[in-house]
């Protein structure tokens, strides 16, 4: 079941330093490369760049979902224990239901790596056709969170109407079951 029309994905980078210049966005990019390396279908990144401020995170989470039609809106950054960490509550404002198991697991993968991992707050939720799926910043990381959770990413969305996600089977196996 193969689509022409691209898929849109929403990538969020949440950092007051990169958006300001001081440094290069390295954790949007390896969102970008990681999901280039799973996808074969086409799909189109939707980019955005901005500091930490929780209502312009909800603005927007809001225009990548509602505006852009992003069938999946993946953050990076804003996730830790500190003060403008904001991502998660800019997250649970503005989706309808949270699907927490997402979080769960990133925090259980992360968790063989560092014990730091307690401290990450990603979460995820679905606002209308969307999944936003929150990451870690550390680029290293972000591809350890979404090779545990990206398998259940493709059937999520199908279950919410949206397109159909096709991967590289040796790269990235989803789960589907079978008709």
């Amino acid at each position: 079941m193969t689509t022409t029309t691209p898929c849109r994905i929403g990538i969020l980078t949440v950092s007051d330093r990169a958006s300001q210049g001081i440094y290069a966005d390295i954790s949007g990019q390896a969102i970008q490369d990681t999901l280039t390396a799973y996808l074969v279908c086409p799909w189109e990144p939707v980019y955005r760049l901005i500091p930490d401020e929780q209502a312009l995170i909800e603005q927007t989470l809001i225009e990548l979902t509602d505006l852009e039609h992003c069938c999946l809106v993946v953050t990076t950054g804003g996730t830790g224990p500190a003060i403008r960490d904001v991502t998660p509550e800019a997250t649970e404002a503005v989706c309808d239901r949270m699907m927490p198991g997402f979080g769960e697991l990133m925090r259980a993968e992360s968790l063989k790596y560092v014990p730091t991992a307690i401290l990450s707050r990603q979460t995820a939720g679905l606002r209308g056709q969307s999944l936003i799926v929150n990451l870690p910043g550390k680029p290293s990381a972000i591809r350890q969170c979404l090779d545990a959770v990206f398998p259940a990413i493709p059937y999520c969305i199908d279950l919410m109407q949206g397109p159909y996600l096709e991967t590289d089977p040796v790269v990235m196996p989803v789960f589907r079951p079978k008709a």
